[in-house]
């Protein structure tokens, strides 16, 4: 068995499953009576995927976000292969990690929290959700191609995603949960079977994640950079 195969779906799984058990983990936290409020919960979500990027960045690339796998398809840095088996990983990663905040926190919280599962606002209608996901995504897949993706991106790890991600999690944390990864989404719901809303979470990364991978590959990356990894 070739170890070296293994090296980068192991990084996405294990990451991916870090960062659900951190990001879900602390809406759960909070509804056990740790009092993180909107800003920790935020700092978890930004703070937790900036470690975790940067600490699998030279392994994977650190992706851990089936979005962010499409837009790096797209924009043709990863062949077709690698990005099934990185989202088949994510994934994974994110049912382990829904796992592993059942196993720890209480049932009764669990329950009442759908395990940090993401939360639509009633004030918001589905195309609505949609469009706040696509337009969260967008922003995050854009600050992953302008820090970690264009060799003239300054060499700042994983913490410029991170901010992008706590600044969403910060401004739209109330409106949709701020997911942006349908990994974050699926992991909790599955566990906790609570599907509501599940098609958000997919549709609108799905269209932000395109639209900035379009940006980036045909606007914004230099030419010679636009080949695949």
């Amino acid at each position: 068995m070739n170890s070296q195969a293994y090296r980068a779906p192991v990084a996405e799984l294990v990451g991916t499953a870090l960062f659900v058990f951190f990001s879900a983990g602390s809406v759960v936290a909070n509804a056990a009576g740790i009092p993180l409020g909107p800003i920790g919960i935020a700092l978890a979500h930004g703070v937790g995927i900036a470690v975790i990027i940067t600490m699998t960045l030279n392994v994977s690339g650190g992706h851990l976000n089936p979005a962010v796998s499409l837009a790096l398809w797209l924009a043709q840095k990863i062949d077709g292969r690698k990005f099934a088996t990185y989202v088949a990983a994510q994934l994974v990663g994110g049912i382990i990690g829904a796992l592993l905040i059942k196993a720890f926190f209480a049932t009764g919280v669990g329950r009442v929290t759908s395990l940090g599962t993401p939360q639509i606002s009633g004030a918001l209608t589905l195309f609505e959700a949609i469009a706040v996901e696509a337009l969260l995504t967008f922003f995050l897949v854009s600050a992953v191609f302008g820090t970690a993706v264009s060799p003239d991106a300054p060499k700042v790890g994983g913490f410029g995603i991170g901010l992008a991600i706590f600044t969403c999690a910060l401004v739209c944390g109330s409106l949709t949960g701020a997911a942006m990864n349908p990994a974050r989404a699926f992991g909790p719901a599955l566990v906790s079977l609570d599907w509501h809303g599940q098609i958000v979470y997919w549709i609108g990364p799905g269209v932000g994640a395109s639209l900035a991978a379009a940006l980036w590959r045909y606007v914004l990356l230099p030419r010679d950079a636009t080949d695949i990894a």
